[in-house]
This record gives C-alpha cells, structure tokens and sequence, in this order.
C-alpha cells in the first residue's frame, strides 16, 4: 500500500513492522507539505527541524520496545490554538502572533507520551470564530479539493492538512462545528467528544464552556485511538471528567441499534444533494441492521441565536485578558494607558474577533443581562432536554453537517448573519454537551464531499465510533483522496 493510501493506524503498524521508518514517514509528509503548502496554506507553522530530531528519538524508543502505541511514529498537526511548549500558538491572530508558550496543553503531553510526531500548527480562523478559516492573519486556507471553496472553520487548517494526506491526523477545537463542519466540507472524519471527556488545559479559550478539543482523521478506527489517547481526567481542567475510555470498534452488525432521524434537520434550507446523500448513509445503516425511527426536536430553530449570545459573552469575557500589558501585540504608539488597551485591540484583533466582542459586552451589559443572557441560557437548557427525549426513542441521531457544501471564497464574507447560519445543525450539540462525529457519505454534483452526523448521548463515543466504523466498511468515501481524484 502506498504512504498517503494509509491511515494512521496502518502507518503505525507498518512502522512497527519496520517496513517503514519514522523518519522516513514524516519526511514524506514535510516533502508533501512543500509542494502543496503554496496552495492549501493549512499551516501556520512547520516544524521540520524539531519534527525530524523527535522522528529519530522515536524511532529509537519503538526499537527499544519502549514505546508500543498503535500511533506512534505517525506524522500529524496541531491546531494553532493548542498550547506546545516552545513552539509559537497564534490563534492564527495579529494579537499573538510571536506568542511562545512555556508549557504544553494536556493533550499534547498525552501525545507526546505515545510517540506522536508533530510536524507543525495548522492554520484556524481568528480564536476560533468563524466557520471559513478565511479570518486568519496569515491568510486563508484553501481546500484541497477545490482551492476556489473554503475548507470551513475553524478548524480549517486541520481538516485540510489530513483532506491533502500531508499529515495523517490532527486536533481541533469544536466551539460550535468547528471540528465537523471542516470535516464534512473537507472529506475527513472528525469528532467533538462530549464536553470534559477531554483536558481543556493548554487550549487558549473562545467560549469555555462550549469549547471541546477533538481529532479529525481519515476514518473512525483512528478518530477511536486519537479520542483514547486524549481523554481522562486532567487536575489541571476542574470540567473534565474520569469516565471508561470508548471501546475500539469491530464489525459491521448494527442489529437493534435505533438511528434518529430528526425532522427538522431535512426542511427548507437544506441542499438537495446533501439531503440526499445523509439519507443515503441512512439507507446504508438500516442495511447493517439498524433501526430507523423518525424524531423531533424543535427547539432548532433557537440554537442559533442562542449560541451566538452564550459563545460571544464567554468571548468577551476570555479575551479581555488580551490588552497589550501582559503579552501579546503591543502598538509602537500609545498616549496613556487607556490608548495602549484601545490600540492594541483595535489593531490586534480582526474584524470579527471585534464583532463578537462586541456582541458579547452588549449581551452581558446592565439592562440586557436578563433579555439576553439569561434567556439564552434557558434555551440552553430547554436544547438539552429535547436531546433527552430525543435519546429516549433513539441510541444515535443521524443528520447532516452542514447545509451546503464547501461554498467559495468570499462568499459570506460580507454577509456574518449568513455565515453563522450555516453552523445550524452543529451549534445544538455543543449546548448540549454531547458528543457528535461527522463521516464523509458521498459527493455533490460538483465533485465536493458530503459529511453526515452522528450524535451521540453524553459519553456514547463508543456507539458513534461503531456506527461510523461500520458505515466505512462499507463505503469507501473517506479513502478518497482529492490529489487522486484529479489524476484520475
């Protein structure tokens, strides 16, 4: 099998088989990296250097028998929102352009510890607000299977690095579909897992309490290792949980297991080809076995709203911290100490960095507290309880990720309210807690990837990681390549 046909799992046992070396793997990927960089531009910054010295260390562990992960050795990324401990985390921001952390996030050291080679940090829109990767200060990221679209957002960089096979996998960060809405438009597969079941730490925050660190990868076994490796209770993050660790999953037979079909995800708004190809994802589960039974949930209609209001205040909140004293972009010029705070957030941030905090000082100020904030919350609330009656008739929900395909550059970039509105059938599932998986069912009529989503009750990775695993057993979507595609 060819390098870039693999998985991370393969790669991870070809290595231990030694039909291939650590270093040899991540140069391949450091080689591809330079011929498609000029075009996808998913990294904010490569680490060739320390990437290839860390290749040899574990080469030399696995050959010591020290180390035995399934992944060890495999090439991947890191989402430049992760804290890594002497490599710069930008937020892809002017305001932290030259920040160098001096620690790492948890999940890095939980990675670190099984051998994980990291060649870099992907490219993400501006703290993680936005859903085209196109906010960044270091430019847009462009997707691998048409450069004309956008890879979606936030995670962006990180759905494209593994879309061009120039890593093997890598982290996000989920706020509101910011790992599954760049899955789906991207091709990969990708998983928020429910919220605590991954340390926080080290992940610089857009809005706490919705934010969940997860992998997109090419299939579910490696999204199954990935989501293992990092979650557990950290000491450090008082919201994670100590909860059994996912099953790895087996087999295609998904006898009794009832898929929701919720309604209201399939009305008006919905392309047609997307709708299409979800439902032909649901025709293929029913064929395994499961059980298809139709659902509600209506407070759909609300989540969006409400999630803006919720994610903007926490936003306003946590990037207050970004002033110019402390660290951070400083302007050259300043009168007093009230111009200094004025200038470098005027300068530092972008625009819509600026347009949610704004939102969120306005949701949070005196005499919009309880018409606002509060109300949002308990929509909130009430989103949580449609899922649990939803979860009563149902083990799994089946929807779709997006409502388009990957749309163009430039598209919505005049037009916020209709960018947020493509997070419609994401934003609920963070509200909620719950974990949601996304896997690529098929094409559109021009050729673009289709993601479905899978959602689970709170902790229920293992069931998204069979029905996934079992749905790709017998599809071949995720294999697909787009450099492949083309020579084709």
């Amino acid at each position: 099998m060819e390098l870039f046909e693999m998985t991370a799992l393969e790669l991870g046992a070809a290595i231990k088989r030694r039909e291939i070396g650590v270093e040899e793997a991540a140069r391949a990927c450091l080689d591809r990296m330079s011929a498609q960089e000029g075009t996808v531009n998913a990294f904010v910054t490569v680490t060739e250097k320390e990437a290839l010295k860390r290749a040899r260390e574990v080469q030399a562990r696995i050959d010591s028998g020290e180390m035995t992960h399934p992944l060890a050795g495999v090439p991947m990324a890191i989402k430049d929102l992760i804290s890594t401990k002497g490599v710069r985390t930008t937020c892809s921001s002017r305001m932290l352009e030259n920040y160098v952390p001096v620690f790492d996030a948890t999940v890095v050291r939980k990675l670190d510890a099984i051998g994980a080679v990291c060649l870099g940090k992907t490219n993400m829109d501006e703290f993680a607000m936005g859903s085209s990767t196109e906010s960044s200060w270091f430019g847009v990221t462009r997707n691998p299977w048409d450069p004309s679209r956008v890879p979606g957002g936030s995670s962006g960089g990180s759905a494209a690095a593994v879309a061009a096979r120039e890593v093997f996998y890598a982290l996000g960060s989920d706020t509101g579909g910011s790992i599954r809405q760049p899955a789906s438009f991207c091709g990969v597969t990708g998983i928020k897992p429910t919220y605590g079941a991954v340390s926080r730490y080290g992940l610089l925050a857009y809005a706490s309490s919705l934010d969940q660190i997860g992998p997109l990868t090419v299939d579910a076994l490696d999204a199954a290792a990935v989501t293992r490796t990092i979650m557990g209770r950290d000491e450090m993050d008082s919201t994670s949980v100590d909860v059994p660790l996912p099953d790895m999953p087996q087999g295609d037979d998904l006898t009794g297991l009832r898929v929701g079909i919720p309604e209201d995800y399939f009305g008006e708004g919905l392309d047609a080809d997307v709708r299409a190809r979800v439902l032909d994802a649901a025709k293929a589960l029913e064929a395994m076995g499961a059980v298809l039974v139709p659902v509600k949930m209506p407070m759909l209609e609300y989540a969006i709203p409400a999630y803006y209001v919720l994610a903007c205040a926490e936003a306003s909140s946590n990037l207050s911290r970004y002033d110019g004293v402390k660290y951070g972009f400083r302007p050259e010029k300043f009168e007093d100490l009230h111009d200094l705070y004025t200038t470098a957030r005027s300068e530092g941030f972008g625009a819509e960095v600026k347009r949610r905090i704004m939102l969120g000082a306005f949701a949070l100020s005196s005499g919009y507290y309880d018409a606002y904030y509060n109300k949002a919350l308990r929509v909130k609330a009430l989103i949580k309880r449609a899922f649990d009656a939803c979860f009563e008739q149902a083990d799994l929900l089946l929807t779709p990720a997006a409502p388009t395909t990957a749309f163009a550059l430039g598209a919505h970039s005049d037009d916020p309210i209709q960018m947020y509105l493509g997070d419609i059938y994401t934003v609920s599932v963070n509200m909620a807690g719950l974990p949601g998986m996304v896997v690529p069912c098929g094409f559109d009529a021009a050729g673009l990837p289709v993601g479905a989503q899978l959602i689970g009750p709170a902790f229920g990775e293992s069931q998204l990681f069979k029905a996934a695993h079992a749905y790709q057993m017998h599809t071949d979507f995720h294999r697909q390549r787009p450099d492949a595609r083309k020579e084709g």
